[in-house]
């Protein structure tokens, strides 16, 4: 328990202005809110960019597509499977990402406020590491992922 209490940031007394300090944090939830809306926009935008790729890769190829038949084979029908699995998952990634960041940057502008009106600030350090740390899973995550599926294309024949 020592060790989480190590991660807690001292808390400083606050001697500048306090209607500059309350506009500054107002300003900082806001780059939280825009980061959280950036996710969220970017992950609506890759499920509706995977659900365009079938007709985008039937235009490019010259493939006609029918509901009836399936123009993939059977190997390259494990990968999109396997693609379709993945994009599922970046897609919640990024959702619960976006969704995290707006929910930390309201809680965060409300203590700030608290701390502001008793003189006090408490920087932050937990949230700013976690966001860092989420943003590079998921960007480790993709590259693993396209790593993944161009190797299995290429073992498939493709």
């Amino acid at each position: 328990m020592s060790f989480l209490r190590s991660l807690r940031p001292p808390t400083l007394s606050n001697t500048g202005s306090t209607a500059r300090d309350h506009l500054a944090s107002e300003r900082t939830f806001l780059a939280w809110l825009r980061t959280g809306l950036g996710f969220i926009a970017l992950g609506i935008a890759v499920e509706r960019f995977s659900q365009l790729q079938p007709a985008i890769e039937a235009f490019l190829y010259g493939q006609h597509r029918d509901s009836s038949k399936s123009v993939r084979s059977k190997p390259a029908s494990k990968v999109a499977g396997r693609n379709e699995a993945n994009q599922h998952l970046l897609v919640a990634a990024l959702l619960g990402t976006g969704a995290g960041s707006i929910g930390y940057g309201t809680w965060r502008y409300f203590s700030n406020f608290r701390h502001l009106e008793r003189g006090v600030y408490r920087p932050a350090l937990l949230g700013p590491a976690v966001m860092s740390a989420m943003v590079a899973g998921i960007a480790g995550g993709v590259t693993a992922s396209a790593l993944g599926n161009r190797r299995r294309v290429e073992e498939a024949g493709g």
